[in-house]
């Protein structure tokens, strides 16, 4: 993940196109021309998320969950020594846990988030060092896994060797190591590029893969904050005839505001990958990136309902990878949810709380109805209705829903009625006119939403009559009350004379 970056504007240029073709017969997933292809030849989209794995290890679940909301790839932090070390057997697990779940696996080092500029980081030599060191774990795996050779290499200071010869270092020793896998190359200035360092040496690199199999991966934060931005840099890829995916983004971070619905849009138009940052578990001021709050997949955070639910989302553009054979459609529905319990019932609100459905999948969310009228969604077992009627009985029932749109038979139904509105109005006087003997004046009633009938009380001094009014029923001397269509607040207006000379008396209001 990218940690802080210069702001800085994208440069225009666009690549020299390069046909690209491999060297030699494709080994498992591989790439040709823009695309990545399994070793069928079927082309092969990321749709996925990242899962922190190096911090996290006992949240193996996170494989399934992902995989649940529809993903078909799932990148996961490793770590070679920065943090604790993640060994061959471990790798061997995450692989397993990534077929079992049938996700292709990107294997990302982390270590070198940040070279240059971050106190720690790895050089992308030291990365390599790690892959071969668990290449047992690896070898046999080229249908199956990428490896992303080292996250975000490079911070925004320049370091020697530069990104692009350092890269082609590092492609080169793992063809030598022996490695046949698709690899994977972030971007320098935090894998944002805004320097347009691997845009404009993408070839090069590429030129020094004996096997030119290697997909280039930009990370987009806040430096594509607009769709010029982004559209420009996909355009610089396509054009150069070379392969890109979007190995990490947001809806948001610290440093500006990506455009994540042009991000989204433009990479399922051109058939580009994204993997979106990151499942659960962030810190250091960005917990807002979460998708899922602790681990779990059936509570999605806004960011993780976008990504995976929203327009272009991963749950309508995934499709799985043909090395796990034809996808089977899920057609059975959720379990039916429990009977709603309803608390703190007010006169426009109500808290339910209900038992999971449960699904041979995953339940994804849950609709809250009061006949046909769909009241509220909801990815929890509860909920608070809001913008209810006062004084009104509710019969309400839950259907379950999973990624596949499959709904549950409804649960049984709870029965409330909302209190009698209790809310508070705030009336304003206003003197309109005056004249001897007589004068016009002004009330404008504000109340809360929801208010369904309000009164408001003048006090004046003796010698005072309302001899007419309008938009309110006057009962009593000085008492006046809402008519049939403005119960809720509104302006109204009376005639008065008075014994006396000057300005008329300014009432108290109550």
């Amino acid at each position: 993940m990218r940690l802080r970056h210069a702001l800085a504007v994208m440069a225009a240029a666009l690549l020299v196109p390069l046909a690209v073709q491999p060297a030699h017969a494709a080994t498992g997933l591989h790439v040709s021309g823009t695309k990545i292809l399994e070793a069928g030849g079927q082309e092969f989209v990321m749709r996925g998320t990242s899962h922190a794995h190096t911090w996290y290890p006992t949240r193996t679940s996170s494989f399934q969950g992902i995989k649940s909301l529809g993903a078909n790839t799932v990148r996961v932090v490793l770590s070679g020594g920065r943090w604790t070390k993640n060994d061959t057997a471990d790798v061997t697990n995450v692989i397993g846990l990534c077929k079992a779940s049938k996700l292709i696996c990107v294997l990302e080092n982390h270590d070198t988030t940040g070279y240059g500029e971050q106190s720690g980081a790895y050089t992308l030599d030291q990365a390599v060092d790690y892959w071969i060191s668990v290449k047992a774990a690896l070898q046999g795996q080229e249908d199956y896994v990428v490896l992303n050779i080292g996250n975000e290499p490079v911070g925004n200071n320049a370091v020697t060797p530069a990104w692009t010869e350092a890269t082609s270092n590092a492609i080169k020793r793992l063809r030598t190591a022996g490695f046949e896998h698709l690899l994977m190359a972030d971007a320098p200035a935090w894998g944002q590029d805004w320097k347009n360092e691997m845009r404009d040496n993408a070839a090069t690199v590429m030129a020094a893969d004996p096997k030119r199999n290697t997909v280039f991966s930009v990370h987009m934060y806040g430096v594509y904050d607009t769709a010029a931005e982004i559209v420009s840099y996909l355009d610089a890829f396509e054009a150069a005839g070379l392969p890109l995916v979007i190995g990490e983004f947001g809806f948001n971070h610290s440093d500006g505001d990506p455009d994540e619905d042009t991000i989204m849009a433009e990479a399922q138009a051109r058939g580009v990958g994204y993997l979106g940052w990151s499942w659960s578990g962030n810190g250091g001021g960005v917990e807002y990136l979460d998708q899922v709050t602790d681990f779990d997949p059936a509570r999605l955070t806004s960011w993780g309902r976008r990504l995976f639910n929203g327009a272009n989302g991963i749950a309508a553009t995934a499709k799985q990878a043909a090395i796990y054979g034809a996808v089977v459609p899920d057609t059975e529905k959720p379990t039916r949810p429990g009977a709603p319990a309803v608390s703190a019932i007010t006169a426009t609100t109500a808290t339910l709380t209900w038992a999971a459905s449960t699904d041979n999948v995953g339940v994804t969310g849950y609709d809250i109805h009061h006949g046909t009228t769909k009241l509220a969604s909801s990815t929890a077992t509860s909920t608070t209705l809001t913008g209810l009627t006062p004084n009104t009985p509710y019969t309400v029932h839950i259907i379950a829903r999973d990624a596949a749109g499959n709904l549950s038979d409804p649960s049984p139904s709870a029965t409330f009625t909302t209190t009698t509105s209790t809310t508070t109005c705030t009336s304003t006087y206003k003197l309109v006119n005056s004249w001897q003997g007589g004068f016009q004046g002004e009330v404008t009633v504000s109340c809360p939403p929801g208010t369904t009938g309000w009164k408001t009380t003048l006090t004046y001094p003796a010698g005072v009559t309302v001899t007419q009014t309008w938009n309110a029923s006057l009962t009593g001397t000085y008492t006046f009350t809402n008519l049939s269509w403005n119960t809720s607040g509104g302006t109204f207006g009376f005639l008065g004379t008075w014994t006396g000379s000057g300005t008329p008396p300014t009432p108290t209001i109550s």
